[in-house]
């Protein structure tokens, strides 16, 4: 499986290191790395870590300006493509097919071979635009997936919180987490 991992400038890249993470623990799984330039800033400031440090989880890596590269076109056949987090800059410029960079190339290019996209949007509150934005991205074919807790799992860390969004992201791309915690009213953890 080939899977696009995307992280943009929004607060949360703890969603896209640990997705890349998770994703180099799937056998046959290749994940091509896309990061914005606010991106590079916001791993530093929330987790301490370089580009270079980033780069390093995943198969291959590619610089957002090069628009050119294999991952801005749809004959280079991926699986699917996440961004998390997901910037509210980055999911409209990815609604209105304003392709100024690779990040947002790519995402354009799953949409339009009709690949899966799933969007772990991260903002709050949400005006009518943002909502109206994610409801035309929904009607592409995107899957909006804002990072919400669940508590049903009984989290104890942040990890905990982290690991839940990133397994549902497994989930939905069709290689589910072996360690992944399920919905089961009848067990208390």
């Amino acid at each position: 499986m080939k899977i696009v991992v995307g992280i943009s400038g929004a607060s949360g890249t703890v969603y896209g290191v640990r997705l890349l993470e998770k994703l180099g623990l799937q056998p046959g799984t290749e994940t091509h790395l896309v990061l914005s330039r606010s991106a590079e800033r916001t791993a530093f400031l929330e987790m301490g870590l370089l580009a270079p440090d980033l780069k390093k989880k995943a198969a291959h890596s590619y610089p957002n300006e090069d628009i050119g590269c294999r991952l801005a076109s749809g004959s280079f056949r991926t699986d699917a493509m996440v961004i998390a987090p997901c910037s509210i800059h980055t999911m409209s410029a990815i609604a209105a097919g304003i392709s100024s960079n690779l990040l947002i190339r790519a995402a354009d290019v799953t949409l339009k071979e009709r690949r899966k996209l799933i969007l772990l949007v991260r903002e709050t509150p949400l005006h009518v635009g943002h909502l109206r934005t994610m409801a035309s991205l929904a009607e592409m074919g995107a899957i909006v997936m804002p990072p919400v807790p669940a508590f049903y799992h009984n989290p104890k860390t942040i990890d905990d919180i982290v690991d839940h969004t990133i397994d549902r992201v497994l989930d939905l791309l069709g290689a589910p987490s072996p360690e992944a915690r399920r919905w089961d009213p009848g067990v208390r953890t």
